[in-house]
């Protein structure tokens, strides 16, 4: 109990002694991921385009560095967007953790299977492979991943851990919605996007995520719902008032 104090303490200490840039995000590092290009039956979308490309969008907005946030996407076609893998994923976040050291955020919209999430033309990300990679590059820092996939909730008990907050679009044995060719965003990723102007922090964001979620597929009645999964480590939710969305 004691050792959880004096860690929060010093992260704390960290995050004062930091000087802050467009409010208390300005020197994290982030990066948003596209990790698939197929909608659910096999042809061509734009979801997870779309998604990767509005949420960095948000972010910024929120206060996030455009020099701190990376992008990925399987077929990048705009400048700076770096292609979906895990080596590049490693490389890039190592890299940018090194200069951007406040805190740490992960989001990915894509595909899932109970053993993990589709991750470019070759790769699947497994969830203990996202928790080694986010340990070393972001250590002990407030670390926020969001994972926007079928089966996603099986990334909650590999990720969860004090200093982290975990959210995901579905429980670890339910598909999400929203992946055909004529969505824009999954539901997910929509309901996201329609709460961040208004989310006090992201644990308020996760919330409210989840209640839109759960509203759409009762209005379209569709079953079994996919249950967004959330998990709050005991520091990051110390910090989360220091943490605010609405700071500028």
């Amino acid at each position: 109990m004691q050792g959880g104090i004096i860690r929060t303490l010093l992260i704390l200490a960290a995050l004062l002694a930091t000087p802050l840039r467009a409010g208390p995000f300005g020197d994290w590092t982030a990066v948003v991921i596209a990790g698939d290009w197929r909608a659910a039956g096999g042809a061509p979308t734009n979801a997870f385009e779309y998604t990767r490309r509005d949420v960095s969008a948000a972010l910024i907005k929120a206060g996030f560095s455009p020099a701190n946030i990376v992008q990925f996407s399987p077929d990048p076609y705009e400048p700076g967007v770096l292609e979906t893998g895990e080596a590049a994923l490693t490389h890039a976040l190592m890299a940018k953790a090194a200069t951007a050291r406040g805190g740490c955020l992960f989001y990915v919209s894509t595909h899932g299977l109970p053993e993990g999430i589709v991750f470019g033309h070759q790769d699947m990300l497994a969830p203990g492979e996202l928790d080694v990679l986010l340990d070393i590059a972001c250590g002990m820092r407030p670390t926020i991943a969001i994972v926007s996939a079928c089966y996603s909730g099986v990334f909650v008990p590999a990720l969860a851990a004090s200093n982290r907050l975990v959210i995901t679009a579905a429980r670890p044995d339910r598909t999400s919605f929203g992946c055909g060719v004529d969505n824009r965003y999954p539901f997910f990723d929509e309901c996201i996007l329609g709460a961040i102007p208004a989310a006090k922090d992201f644990a308020a964001l996760g919330t409210a995520a989840t209640a839109c979620v759960a509203a759409r597929e009762k209005k379209e009645r569709l079953t079994p719902a996919s249950e967004p999964q959330m998990s709050v480590g005991s520091e990051m939710q110390a910090l989360l008032p220091r943490l605010s969305l609405r700071a500028k």
